[in-house]
């Protein structure tokens, strides 16, 4: 691969290592940074390796600290989404998906700043019917555009969980997620042994930068993590908004 593409590389997986650690959302940013320098789903299909990869090291990391309630009711959902994309793919536009997740990301935060602080810090308990809608709507966006943590935020967060709570819980519902995904790349033919090459040059990197981010998050404090998340959330979701309205408009 040409040093153009690991320019590009590099910081997405250093983002998706992050993200894998626990600041959960960040890793949206891997796939257009990466476009910049290949076809979309050239950079989706190497990145897939790369977050199986890294899926292992945080699953190991957090094997004892997730919320089992939440992964319970989240992963079904996660996995009736992912079937609903598969069979819905061909109809539904990545611009349109991309427009509602951020929407739905951005709004659920000023929504979150706009409530009393002692409603919004208080733990709520998320229902099942919710947490399955939402989980199925992570396994949808996360099939189609690869922008599943704003679903999982809006049913999560309000729960409050410990940062190493809300990281463990993450991780084990976009593993699962991420598992299921891989059946479907290989039925596109973009699971090569070309591909597999590039993604492997950036394993031990991968690998680092999730380690960075399970260090990071067992050091921050709750009240600064979750601003840190509420922050990225709504950031990510305003340039979803962007990018999706861009397509539209040039389509």
């Amino acid at each position: 691969m040409p040093w153009q593409f690991y320019l590009a590389a590099i910081p997405a997986v250093i983002l998706v290592g992050l993200s894998k650690g626990g600041f959960s959302g960040l890793s949206l940013l891997s796939i257009p940074l990466l476009a910049l320098v290949t076809s979309p789903i050239r950079a989706a299909a190497i990145m897939l390796p790369i977050l199986i990869v890294q899926d292992v090291v945080s699953v190991w990391a957090y094997r004892r600290s997730f919320n089992r309630r939440i992964v319970a009711i989240m992963i079904p959902g996660g996995m009736l989404g992912i079937v609903v994309a598969a069979i819905t793919a061909a109809y539904v536009t990545d611009a349109i998906v991309v427009l509602g997740v951020g929407l739905i990301a951005s709004g659920f935060v000023l929504y979150t700043w706009l409530t009393p602080s002692h409603t919004r810090e208080t733990p709520r308990t998320g229902a099942v019917a919710s947490g399955v809608f939402w989980g199925a709507c992570a396994g949808f966006t996360s099939f189609i555009a690869n922008a599943g943590s704003p679903p999982f935020q809006v049913y999560v967060l309000p729960q409050r969980l410990s940062p190493p709570l809300y990281a463990g819980t993450a991780i084990m519902v976009f593993a699962a997620i991420n598992w299921v995904k891989v059946a479907a790349f290989f039925a596109i033919g973009q699971v090569s042994f070309e591909n597999f090459k590039v993604s492997a040059t950036l394993f031990p990197l991968a690998i680092a930068a999730t380690l960075v981010g399970i260090w990071l998050v067992r050091r921050v404090s709750g009240r600064l993590f979750y601003r840190i998340i509420y922050l990225f959330t709504f950031l990510i979701g305003l340039k979803l908004i962007f990018d999706g309205t861009r397509s539209l408009i040039g389509s």
